[in-house]
Order: C-alpha cells, then structure tokens, then sequence
C-alpha cells in the first residue's frame, strides 16, 4: 500500500492495520456512561479508548453515545469494547454502534476464541447479523470492508485461557490477545486482584501470553492502573497496553487537590 492509499490516521481501518502490524499501541480504558469526559479523553492522543460493558458503567445508549463521542472531531482514538460476554448478540451490537473492535472476556480455549471470531464477521466467513446502524457511517456497509477494519481481541484471564494459551493465539482470524491481569492474577492462586504473593508466577505468565501471541504473530496487549506500567509492559515486548481508568483517576486527581488544599488529609 502507497503512502497516498494508507488509511487515515484514527481511523478503525488505521487502527486494525497497525494493531495487526504489532506496532506499539496506548488506549484508554473508560467506564463511565460520561461522553463529555470520553470525548475529552479521545482528544489527548491516545490511540484508542476501550469502553468497558462487562464491569463498566455503561448501558447500551450510554455506549452508543461514547462511542460517537470519541468519533468527534480532533480525536486521535477509535473505539473499542470489552463486551458483556462471548455471545453474538452482544458482539454484534457493539459493532453496530460503531465499535472499531470488541475485546472478548473470559476466552479459555481455542473452540471460545473461533467462537468470537465468528461473531464479529459476517457469513460465510461468521455469524454475524447484518444491520450496521453506525457502523455503516463510520466503517462503511460492505461485509468485506468490516472485515478489513474491525478487530476482535481475546481475553486471558483465567487459569484455563493460559493453559491454552497458545491454541488460542493460533485461531485464525483471531488479531490479538487481552491480559485482563486482576482476574489472571486471582487465577492462578492469588488471594486478592494484587497479591503480591503470586508475582513471581504472574510475571511468569504475562510472559508465556507474550511469547504464545509473538509466536503465533498477533498483538499482545495488556490492561495498567497507570501510564508508567503501561510503559513497562511496552518495553518488555507487549505491542498495545491500556491505561485505566477514568473512575479511578477521577478519584485519585480529586483526593489530590483536596490533600493539597487540606493537608493532612488521608484518602478513604
């Protein structure tokens, strides 16, 4: 492809061809039904803005109004969501309000992972009901073309996701593996989403993800409290990685100001 036919930046087809191409990529991870604040996030230059469904804050008109939200003019970001649950219902109406890809939880095998590969594309390559509501404006109405520009990512989180790791990465049509580390972390022994106990076997982990997804050619990412963990994670070899999120770092900026303002203050 020629400089003048690449995709334009901040577009899903951009998006999806960098993401294949295992560059290095920084999202955001919202889950607050608040397109005001998401639009904002969107302008800062992050590559992507990750709309949590399963854990998040969201109904479906909240996410259909992030999801335009972040499409707004001066974004850098496309839109993805971590769906409720692998199933095509839920799937495909992410991708009908304008999803540029869905991340997929609770992925533990390779039959799951072809399962929410099938989801997202159309027959005869899927399953995938036809009727782009958004999606036909921003990514355009051919199956073909939604094919091309629409990603799927697939959830490591449990103990049986990791054991399969690499059958998993190995699915075809499959574009990337999810670390969602607080639920791995409890999967493989830990006694809360941080304990430290387990980190030498969650190191360990991480880097099996890593190396099964390296293998098979398809992006790694990884979910962060925080922008300097994403860098570490970058710079062990992990191609996209989230920073999360915005409930909590509203929060901790909040908490902050009142500490200064109030010194002595203790956060709760």
């Amino acid at each position: 492809m020629t400089a003048a036919q690449s995709p334009a930046p901040g577009t899903p087809a951009a998006f999806a061809a960098a993401l294949r191409a295992r560059e290095q990529l920084i999202g955001y991870w919202s889950v607050l039904d608040s397109p005001v604040s998401t639009e904002r996030i969107a302008r800062l230059g992050y590559d992507y803005v990750a709309l949590d469904a399963q854990h998040g804050l969201l109904e479906y008109a909240g996410l259909l109004a992030s999801l335009t939200a972040i499409d707004t003019k001066g974004s850098s970001a496309v839109g993805l969501v971590r769906v409720e649950a692998n199933e095509p219902t839920w799937i495909g109406k992410a991708l009908d309000a304008g999803a540029a890809g869905v991340i997929v939880p609770l992925v533990d095998n390779a039959e799951d992972a072809a399962d929410a590969v099938a989801a997202v594309r159309y027959p005869p390559l899927g399953i995938r009901s036809y009727g782009p509501m958004r999606s036909g404006l921003r990514i355009g109405p051919n199956p073909a073309d939604a094919h091309e520009q629409t990603v799927v990512l697939a959830m490591i989180e449990t103990a049986d996701g990791l054991a399969n790791v690499a059958e998993i990465c190995a699915t075809p049509g499959l574009d990337g593996v999810y670390i969602g580390p607080s639920d791995l972390r409890i999967a493989i022994g830990g006694a809360t989403s941080t304990d430290p106990s387990v980190t030498d076997e969650f190191e360990a982990a991480l880097t099996t993800v890593r190396e099964a997804a390296a293998a098979a050619g398809i992006a790694a990412g990884i979910h962060n409290a925080d922008g300097a963990s994403a860098a570490k994670r970058l710079a062990e070899g992990f191609t996209f990685a989230t920073v999360a999120c915005d409930l909590v770092h509203l929060e901790q900026i909040a908490g902050s100001h009142l500490a200064a303002a109030r010194p002595g203050t203790v956060s709760r």
